[in-house]
């Protein structure tokens, strides 16, 4: 196997555990959606300043649903162009355990700890 190209089985177990994990995730989305939608406000001031705290809490949780569906769909467009298992930083191959363990990523653990480290300088 050249070091370059990730293998095609590789791919096919990440895809089958993106597609999984898509499926999941919209699953949560919309069974939290719904619940948000039926929530009631009622009662005195400490009540309502519950269920808005509860209802953020809520709003925080699908904003993250949101953002790994998204990433997922990034992930699934890579392997649809061929681009899968690409860092976006270095341009080299992701290793092989990163991908089966965070399939959606876009970074190399080198290209992580470049935008890491950028991230880091910007903030001085």
């Amino acid at each position: 196997m050249s070091s370059n190209i990730v293998r095609k089985e590789l791919i096919e177990e990440c895809k089958t555990k993106l597609v999984a994990l898509k499926s999941e995730l919209l699953n949560q989305f919309i069974t939290r959606r719904s619940e948000l939608s039926q929530q009631e406000f009622r009662g005195d001031e400490i009540d309502l300043s519950s269920s808005i705290m509860a209802e953020n809490d809520a709003l925080l949780a699908q904003n993250r649903i949101r953002h790994q569906l998204m990433e997922i769909e990034f992930a699934l467009s890579r392997i649809d162009s061929g681009q899968f298992g690409r860092c976006e930083e270095t341009d080299e191959p992701i290793e092989e355990e990163r991908l089966r363990a965070i399939p959606w990523t876009r970074l190399s653990i080198e290209g992580a700890e470049l935008r890491e480290a950028l991230s880091t300088r910007r903030k001085f």
